[in-house]
C-alpha cells in the first residue's frame, strides 16, 4: 500500500490542467476510493489504507483533509465558496515535479481514475460513485471491505 501523501499528490499532479479547480476535498477523496476500488478489482488490493465509511455523501472519510493539512510544504489549500454558500476547500501542489513513491500499478488504477474522472461534471462523477458496487450493495453508516466486495462483485459478473 501506498502513503495517502504521495497517491494525492499523484493526484493533483495529474489531473488535467484545466480542471485544476475542481479538486475539492470531497472530489479528491472520493478518487482516492475510486482508485482503492478499481485496484481491488484488479485484484491488487487497495492502494491506500484507508478505511472507508458510506454515510450520507457516498464513500468518505477525513483522511485526504487530514494529511493535506499534515503537508503544508507540500500542499496548498485554498477555500473559496460552493454554490450553496458554504466554503469548499480545493487542494493543489506547491511546485511541480515531486517523486511520488507508487508502484506500477498503483499509477495505472489512479490513471484509469484521472481520465474517466476528469471528463465528468459533479453530478455524474457523484453517479459513478453512487454506481459501484461497495456502495450500490450497502447500507448507509457501515464500513466498506473494498477486497471482500470486489469479490462479491466478481462472483456476480462471472455468473
Amino acid at each position: 500500500m501506498a502513503n495517502l501523501k504521495d497517491i494525492v499528490g499523484y493526484i493533483l499532479e495529474n489531473y488535467p490542467e484545466s480542471m485544476q479547480d475542481e479538486l475539492s476535498n470531497a472530489r479528491v477523496t472520493k478518487m482516492v476510493y475510486l482508485a482503492d476500488w478499481r485496484n481491488c478489482l484488479r485484484g491488487k488490493g487497495q492502494i491506500s489504507e484507508i478505511k472507508w465509511y458510506f454515510d450520507n455523501y457516498g464513500p468518505f472519510v477525513w483522511d485526504v483533509k487530514k494529511t493535506v493539512d499534515k503537508y503544508p510544504e507540500l500542499f496548498k489549500v485554498k477555500e473559496i465558496p460552493n454554490r450553496h454558500g458554504s466554503l469548499k476547500r480545493l487542494f493543489s501542489l506547491k511546485g511541480k515535479g515531486h517523486d511520488f513513491i507508487l508502484s506500477k500499478t498503483e499509477k495505472q488504477s489512479i490513471d484509469h481514475i484521472i481520465d474517466v474522472s476528469s471528463k465528468k461534471y459533479w453530478n455524474d462523477f457523484i453517479k459513478l460513485v453512487y454506481s459501484t458496487h461497495p456502495i450500490s450493495s450497502s447500507d448507509r453508516y457501515s464500513h466498506l471491505n473494498l477486497v471482500e466486495k470486489a469479490g462479491e462483485y466478481r462472483k456476480i459478473r462471472d455468473s
